[in-house]
């Protein structure tokens, strides 16, 4: 079985409601909750939410959500990794025969169901615990600086100054989108970022982390930008 786990908490201090406000004529949940359903690779797909709003929009837009996450995993300090192993561990409870559990941020709403099918064929086929969304740097890191407190600035890596560009390995930073495990990954809290995971590449242009006031509306200009959304 495969499941998708939306962790949705209410109480989002810097947009508030964000994961039910109003995205490009949806609630912000719902583009990935269709994202899922569209894929056809999930048997449940579950909301992790302690808001009773948000649970009950995502009821009636065709997820589940069986229990209300526990209160110790709904504050500004829990981690992802407790709430979806939180998760999985409930199905595993309600004898959910739970395999492979994907974490699908409830603010995705560039995932493609394409990107979730992939995902899943990789995970399912080939021997890694993790794979996860991903995208290139657009500059090479190594040529990054910091500006000092006198004004001036100070390279993090001065030893690739005089390194070609075309020369300096690729880098890759988490696209935020999800985070497709094996369960056992999940209870285990084994870390994402190393050599048992995979990186599914996203191009730049459709990825945003939603955060802050300007990330909201940097992704709706995107999404106004691009005709496929």
């Amino acid at each position: 079985m495969t499941v998708c786990v939306i962790p949705a908490r209410g109480g989002s201090k810097r947009i508030p409601g964000k994961n039910i406000k109003d995205f490009n004529g949806k609630p912000m949940i719902q583009w990935s909750i269709e994202a899922a359903r569209a894929s056809n690779v999930f048997d449940n797909i579950i909301v992790s939410t302690d808001d009773e709003e948000i649970a009950e929009i995502s009821n009636s837009l065709g997820a589940w959500v069986p229990f209300r996450r526990p209160k110790e995993l709904s504050d500004d300090y829990t981690n992802t990794t407790d709430v979806i192993a939180h998760a999985t561990k409930w199905c595993l409870d309600q004898e959910l025969d739970a395999k492979i559990v994907c974490c699908l941020y409830a603010t995705s709403p560039f995932v493609l169901p394409s990107d979730l099918v992939e995902a899943h064929r990789i995970i399912d086929t080939e021997n890694w615990q993790y794979v996860f969304s991903a995208s290139e740097y657009s500059s090479p890191i190594f040529r990054s600086f910091e500006q000092l407190e006198s004004g001036g600035v100070k390279m993090f890596y001065p030893e690739k100054f005089e390194t070609r560009s075309q020369d300096l390995p690729k880098a890759f930073y988490d696209a935020g989108m999800f985070y497709m495990a094996k369960s056992e990954a999940w209870l285990q809290g084994l870390r994402v970022f190393d050599s048992h995971s995979f990186p599914l590449k996203i191009p730049s242009w459709r990825v945003q982390d939603i955060d802050t006031p300007e990330d909201w509306e940097r992704a709706g200009r995107m999404a106004q930008a691009v005709s496929e959304f």
